[in-house]
């Protein structure tokens, strides 16, 4: 299994913020010998565009938008194009029947169209989804982070050729993702959800994939699903995610995974699991 990553990727932090270098840098210390690590390359500018308006990709250049969640630090578009070729990286890895993961940070899937947010800047996946729909007719999006992918909802709604599933906590940000709409299949969970009743509502997700029969798989890949995450309410343990991996992988598609959040110490054991489960 190919890992993408860059030690680009932890120059940035401000002061108090979750979303930390130390996620990704700690990960490539427990994960480096155990995984193939290829280096992430960045997103060219068209690539974006793909997915996002003029607007947002000039606002994130120009370093001129504001957000509370997000931080307007020197590089963030370089930061943002950085993380997106590794998801793009990843893409391409499972186009050719190699299951795959990027390591990269900032994590994406809560930037849309239009806007930013929640820690994301361009969404990675969407944009790697995009790009693979060039190459065949249907991807399925499973997003398994804690929070609702409202941005990857936003880009893809009402698109025939995409599946989006997430499961996430109900009534944590960004609040949405009550209800399923059209293509994209909501299961929010109630907070102290544990790994018995996750696991039984990811296997009823995943009958919707198995019905749409998607050429390949791309996975939101959060885990502040954890039970030490600070930031939510859920109650799964580590080698919850090692059983997630099997059931995705199980749908025997070629699938793709970009890591989104997950803010505990656990993180690197936690994304251990995962990728062991997509690897065995």
């Amino acid at each position: 299994m190919k890992v993408f990553y860059s030690p680009e990727c932890e120059k940035y932090w401000q002061e108090g913020h979750p979303e930390h270098p130390r996620r990704t840098k700690r990960s490539y210390e427990l994960l480096q010998d155990r995984f193939d690590f290829v280096n992430a390359e960045p997103a060219e500018e068209s690539d974006i565009l793909t997915v996002h308006a003029h607007e947002l990709v000039n606002a994130v250049r120009q370093r001129k938008f504001l957000d509370a969640d997000t931080p307007n630090l020197h590089g963030m578009f370089e930061h943002a194009r950085l993380s997106a070729g590794g998801a793009i990286g990843a893409m391409k890895t499972a186009l050719g029947n190699e299951n795959s993961f990027s390591l990269m940070r900032p994590p994406g899937h809560h930037a849309g169209k239009k806007f930013l947010g929640g820690f994301c800047y361009f969404n990675s996946l969407a944009i790697a989804v995009k790009l693979a729909l060039k190459n065949m007719d249907k991807v399925a999006i499973v997003d398994i982070d804690g929070h609702h992918g409202n941005g990857t909802q936003d880009i893809f709604l009402g698109d025939k050729n995409v599946l989006f599933v997430s499961l996430h906590q109900k009534n944590a940000f960004p609040v949405s993702g009550f209800a399923s709409v059209k293509n994209c299949m909501n299961y929010p969970v109630m907070p102290g959800t544990k790994s018995d009743v996750y696991l039984d509502t990811l296997e009823k997700a995943l009958d919707s994939v198995y019905e749409f029969e998607p050429d390949i798989v791309a996975v939101s890949a959060g885990f502040d699903t954890y039970k030490l995450d600070p930031l939510l309410e859920l109650e799964l343990e580590k080698e919850t995610y090692y059983e997630i991996a099997r059931m995705i992988k199980n749908v025997e598609k070629p699938c793709f995974a970009v890591l989104e959040g997950g803010y505990s110490p656990d993180l690197p054991k936690c994304i251990h699991e995962f990728l062991s489960g997509l690897r065995d």
